[in-house]
């Protein structure tokens, strides 16, 4: 019974990285903003959000916002939030939040929240619609073997 306990605990943290690693990478995103109490609202159009492996999780980085860190379940659904930040207005501050699912096809659905502070006191927030697929990688180009210069000299010599 211990041996099948053990198997299985030992199975289960093998899976985990390369579930990291099923939903990292680069997504071409939109964002379509669902909420706002804020008098100057942050405004997101399209961009690039990249979920990168950590050694406890993931990390959520889209630009211009502080980096989220979270976890990553083995059905794709994705968390993550961030530590209070800056943000793209000077004076205020944010704490932003992620949740929702990566597909294995890499189709990204995820709902966004920013809290905003500024002098320590509480603003506004925000929540968006997130939604994009993975950028394709591009698989590298062979590498050219080097030659060495000198590799002709005995074929010159043979003449």
């Amino acid at each position: 019974m211990r041996t099948t306990l053990l198997a299985a605990f030992l199975l289960t943290l093998a899976a985990a990285p390369a579930l990291a690693d099923d939903v990292a990478g680069t997504y071409d995103v939109k964002y379509e903003e669902v909420s706002t109490n804020c008098p100057s609202p942050l405004k997101y159009t399209m961009g690039k959000l990249e979920v990168q492996k950590t050694k406890t999780g993931i990390q959520v980085d889209i630009d211009r916002t502080p980096v989220m860190s979270g976890s990553a379940a083995k059905s794709g659904k994705i968390s993550a939030k961030s530590k209070s930040g800056p943000t793209m207005l000077d004076g205020m501050n944010g704490t932003f939040s992620v949740a929702g699912k990566i597909t294995p096809e890499g189709m990204l659905s995820l709902v966004m929240v920013g809290e905003y502070t500024a002098g320590g006191k509480a603003l506004c927030s925000q929540s968006w619609n997130v939604v994009g697929s993975k950028q394709e990688t591009k698989p590298e180009p062979p590498k050219k073997k080097a030659t060495d210069p000198l590799a002709f000299v005995p074929s010159l010599l043979t003449r």
